[in-house]
């Protein structure tokens, strides 16, 4: 795309993204000629005419430096900053031949003071990148994922031209208050030369129908030299209307100097998780997460990713069939993907558990520097504050730190005036509302059971750390039965299947065992209610022969499930579940036996129903029966079938159903073997 001027009175935003020229060359010197193109946002990768050895070592680069010419119709104001919004492996800018400055970090924006440089009429832009994850040395974050074979470079999301006049709006950060039905509206301007006192106006309308909830106005004092200057003020919502996954409500501010106008989005909403209960409440009530994970980074090296990663339509489809898959928040796992992600989580009703790149089981010491984690830190809070979708802060993924990344949430944990928790991985959590993280991978042993999960308690227990102050728990990783998307097994799991299937599987059975093992799954760690949430692994990832795990889509590109997980899968994952909390292979034939069956309701409503029990065998019932159910608001019921297990030899399954006019059936399956 050309380049495209977002206007509004005081400010215009000129979005650079499109067909950029790129070269390949040296950190220091800048390339003679450029005879590529990339798009931005986007990665190296798909330059034309390609690069060889991308995303490896390799001596043929130390970087990429990208190029791109843009008009500006002068004259030139007071204020142009260029944000690029993310870019991998650290930033530098040339504007017009003037160097802007650097920015290191690779998943939180750069900001870059254009004033100086810029100039009406044509301009030249020139980006540098490192060409591998060490062109920025430690103790810089540099997004190492053991499951990782290249880490392509790249712009990989939008950038932009921002003029305006002054007092510039640098950012703002709502904070919902609904029980009071307002909105506290922080705002920051940028420092200025000359400081004077400034007077802001706040617009609250609705997304969706544009109509004015709310206004107010704050006064800002002038300052000493240098440093930001702030003010709030609080904004009554007429009608207020709280955000939710089942109600994406959405508002937008409108923060308005003399100068400049700055407008983002926001929900009403809050979100926290209660130590007493072990419970998320959204909007002051339980709410029982479901979900599972995107592994972007992975994604990124995924021979199907082409450039769906930034294609909008295609975003909006994965998240909506997550959605089918009665899921209503992700983990975005082991990095940051772009930031119309988080829009797209926000109107389509998503929360996310935001998972800062850092994935490293035995750090060393002072890998990880408090200060520096703290400013990243401090960028991506900033970034992403106001997007409801976002609920919980997540500063590693299974990384045993005990200074770095628990000191630099302690200094930054103030900044978020909403005060979501945050979740360490495999440190203790610092506060009572903080997640304690478990991965609970039974089939780690390739020797594991699904017999064996009867021997659970059903809470699940820490990695490296114990729950030493009954935190609320989330499990963002279970289970350990990968398939490829072909239907072989990983690296991970091939031992595994050979113990469950034997040497000879096929890919049928390999799927069947895989859906259902991860729907008992889901349902043994959903019913015993010990979690705020159960969040699958994963809803995206890679496929690749010498990978260690994988997602379940046959046609990445139609968005396509593996049918057997869509099957069995999706009905573990209802909002109404249920579980058949008998695990044994073979049962005695000819004597009764006991199938006890938990229902669990997540809604804030009643259901009421009929629970059927069968016995099949062959697909053909052998017997049924039938009770009434009722499950109170967000609770659970616990009934019980005892049945004649058939005195004939053979295969048979047993089935709990529930069944409700107005919904879709759900199901429960056991089998077993009559000796």
């Amino acid at each position: 795309m050309g380049t495209v001027a977002r206007a509004g009175d005081g400010r215009t935003t000129l979005v650079l993204d499109g067909t950029w020229q790129i070269a390949e060359g040296a950190l220091a010197d800048r390339p003679t000629g450029f005879e590529r193109t990339v798009p931005v946002p986007g990665l190296v990768d798909m330059a034309q005419p390609a690069f060889e050895e991308v995303g490896i070592k390799s001596a043929k680069r130390e970087a990429f430096w990208y190029r791109h010419t843009f008009q500006v119709a002068g004259p030139i104001p007071g204020v142009a900053l260029l944000k690029v919004h993310k870019a991998m492996f650290g930033t530098r800018v040339e504007l017009n031949g003037k160097v802007l400055g650097e920015h290191l970090p690779h998943f939180t924006p750069g900001y870059f003071d254009a004033a100086p440089a810029l100039k009406p009429g044509a301009n030249e832009l020139l980006i540098r990148v490192g060409a591998f994850r060490d062109a920025v040395p430690k103790p810089q974050p540099d997004g190492w994922d053991y499951e990782k074979q290249k880490f392509i470079p790249g712009i990989y999301d939008s950038v932009e031209l921002i003029l305006s006049g002054s007092p510039h709006l640098a950012r703002i950060q709502a904070v919902p208050d609904i029980d009071k039905q307002r909105v506290t509206i922080h705002a920051w301007l940028r420092p200025a030369d000359k400081p004077a006192p400034a007077k802001l106006k706040f617009i609250v309308r609705e997304v969706t129908t544009g109509r004015v909830a709310g206004e107010g106005e704050c006064e800002i004092a002038a300052a000493g030299e240098g440093g930001e200057r702030s003010g709030q003020a609080s904004v009554v919502l007429r009608d207020c209307r709280l955000w939710s996954p089942e109600d994406p409500f959405l508002y937008e501010i409108e923060a308005r100097s003399d100068g400049d106008v700055l407008k983002t989005r926001f929900g009403m909403r809050s979100f926290r998780l209660d130590q007493a209960t072990g419970r998320a409440m959204l909007n002051g009530k339980p709410y029982y997460l479901r979900g599972s994970n995107v592994t972007l980074y992975r994604f990124f090296e995924d021979a199907e990713r082409g450039d769906k990663p930034w294609r909008e339509e295609w975003v909006r489809r994965l998240h909506r069939e997550f959605r089918k898959m009665h899921w209503n928040s992700l983990r975005y796992c082991i990095g940051f993907p772009p930031e119309m992600w988080y829009r797209i989580a926000d109107e389509e009703g998503i929360l996310i558990q935001d998972e800062f790149p850092i994935w490293n089981m035995k750090p060393k010491a002072n890998e990880f520097d408090r200060d520096e984690l703290a400013q990243e830190f401090t960028e991506w809070m900033q970034e992403r504050w106001n997007h409801p979708c976002v609920v919980i802060w997540d500063a590693s993924n299974e990384t045993r730190a005990k200074a770095g990344t628990g000191a630099a949430i302690e200094k930054v944990r103030a900044l978020d005036l909403s005060n979501r928790p945050w979740d360490n991985s495999w440190a203790q959590p610092q506060m009572p509302g903080d997640v304690f993280e478990s991965h609970p991978y039974h089939f780690q042993d390739a020797n594991y059971k699904l017999a064996n999960i009867a021997k659970d308690s059903g809470i699940p227990t820490g990695n490296s750390v114990r729950n030493n102050s009954s935190n609320p728990v989330i499990i963002n990783e279970y289970g350990w039965l990968w398939l490829n998307r072909d239907g072989s097994a990983t690296t991970l799991t091939r031992e595994l299947y050979k113990n469950l299937l034997g040497p000879d599987s096929t890919t049928e059975q390999r799927r069947h065992l895989y859906a259902r093992y991860t729907a008992a799954e889901t349902e043994f760690w959903r019913s015993h209610r010990a979690c705020a949430g159960v969040l699958h692994f994963c809803g995206l990832g890679y496929s690749r022969a010498d990978g260690q795990t994988s997602d379940h889509w046959l046609d990445v590109e139609k968005l396509t499930w593996e049918p057997e997980f869509y099957k069995y899968v999706r009905d573990a994952f209802a909002p109404v579940g249920l579980m058949i909390d008998a695990w044994a292979e073979d049962y005695a034939g000819g004597k009764p036996q006991e199938f006890p069956v938990v229902v669990i309701n997540d809604l804030d409503k009643p259901w009421q129903g009929t629970l059927r029990f069968r016995l099949l065998s062959d697909g053909l019932t052998v017997l049924e029966k039938l009770l009434p159910c009722q499950v109170p608001v967000l609770g659970e019921t616990k009934l019980a079938f005892t049945v004649e297990i058939p005195a004939k030899p053979g295969k048979y399954q047993a089935e709990a159903a529930l069944i409700q006019a107005e919904s879709d059936m759900v199901r429960s399956l056991r089998d077993f073997l009559v000796k």
